[in-house]
């Protein structure tokens, strides 16, 4: 079976791949197991959820999706409070920047659910099945079927079955840390104010979520030390409960009161990892492009500006040229190099730097904290650089 472009990859970096694609008068098909999104439930919210930039929002609505999204399950991010390890403290805020928001925190499964509506409303083929080999432009899969195409993108996450299949170079070097997440409820009300801890025992964050009917909610992402990770996660789920909480009401100072769990707690592996962008006839985007540490909560953000830069550039390149000409995809590799790197050297910088207990670098770390509290032409030029990636 013969295709213009083939994505491989049901996520929403994969979806947002055909839709941006196909929107843009390109001959798109799915590669991927039919994925399903349960109904949203009012008390119930997604342990995973993304931070949105501006940039991603204005992405997401030129496809058509974000005004799609239930505006009940949108939290939009007013403020940052940032919490040295000592005594090192930053506050940013939307108006600082003449922003309406700083971001929106959003649920995965929302995302994912109202792209996979406007992919099958806008008739993308979805070929429910998945890469296993690839050789010379064509994928081979689980059910034997052999697909060719001008493009193959591998929008199919971190361990990317097709760029595996393909022999792309990849790197990954473990932070040896685990992230783990959580809804909490919350005893203060968050006010759309997103927190963030750097610790000797790893970054936390609460993200604002809706409000429940049992009062505020707030979703932990916790990068903790993988030894520490592993004792809490194997205890059982009541015991693990109040361990946490035990630990949440030192680290997050009592900002937000007492904190309590709400959700089952995941860990996931942080990895710092990269990988060739593009060969002849691929390009890989998101996840399987890239992983960063999720102190910066850019990766989607990062992702979706794969997305945004592949579907600008494969529908602009020459008439004469194939979808996977070598030319046109190096074109997409270097849009997208400054913006991955900047974002790469900026999060593990954070990470390594933080990550010291060196005397002079916690001295060095916190003052440089006070300092940009109290420059404001500073914040406004974070706030700027984040809201564009």
């Amino acid at each position: 079976m013969t295709h213009q472009i083939v994505v491989c990859g049901a996520g929403i970096v994969g979806l947002s791949s055909a839709l941006a694609l196909a929107r843009r008068g390109q001959r798109v098909a799915l590669l991927a197991p039919r994925v399903s999104v349960p109904p949203a439930d009012p008390n119930h919210y997604h342990a995973r959820v993304y931070a949105i930039s501006p940039a991603s929002q204005r992405f997401l609505a030129e496809l058509g999706v974000w005004d799609a999204l239930p505006s009940a399950r949108l939290t939009p991010v007013q403020a940052m409070e940032i919490h040295g390890d000592a005594d090192g403290l930053v506050h940013l805020n939307a108006w600082q920047a003449a922003l309406p928001q700083l971001a929106w925190i959003v649920e995965s499964g929302e995302i994912e659910r109202v792209l996979i509506q406007a992919v099958r409303m806008f008739g993308i083929p979805w070929l429910e099945d998945r890469c296993t080999g690839y050789q010379a432009g064509t994928v081979e899969t689980e059910s034997g079927a052999r697909l060719q195409a001008e493009l193959f993108v591998g929008a199919d996450g971190a361990a990317s079955p097709l760029r595996t299949a393909a022999g792309l170079k990849h790197e990954a070097v473990s932070y040896n840390d685990t992230g783990l997440v959580v809804n909490l409820d919350a005893e203060r009300a968050h006010q759309g104010t997103a927190f963030q801890w750097f610790r000797d025992d790893g970054v936390l964050a609460l993200l604002p979520l809706p409000d429940t009917a049992d009062g505020p909610q707030v979703s932990m992402v916790w990068s903790m030390r993988d030894a520490q990770a592993r004792e809490l996660l194997a205890l059982p789920a009541e015991e693990q409960a109040a361990r946490l909480e035990s630990m949440l009401e030192h680290a997050a100072q009592g900002r937000l009161g007492r904190l309590k769990v709400r959700s089952k707690l995941h860990g996931f592996p942080l990895t710092l990892e990269r990988a060739q962008m593009v060969a002849p006839g691929i390009a890989l985007a998101g996840d399987a492009a890239h992983r960063l540490h999720p102190l910066a909560g850019q990766g989607l953000n990062l992702g979706l500006g794969d997305v945004e830069a592949l579907a600008r550039t494969v529908a602009g390149r020459e008439p004469y040229r194939q979808a996977g000409d070598l030319r046109v995809l190096h074109r997409y590799q270097r849009a997208r190099a400054e913006p991955v790197l900047a974002l790469r050297l900026a999060t593990d910088g954070l990470h390594k730097l933080f990550g010291s207990r060196a005397t002079p670098l916690v001295w060095l770390r916190n003052a440089g904290m006070q300092w940009v509290e109290r420059a404001p032409l500073v914040k406004r030029r974070l706030i700027a650089g984040a809201s564009t990636n």
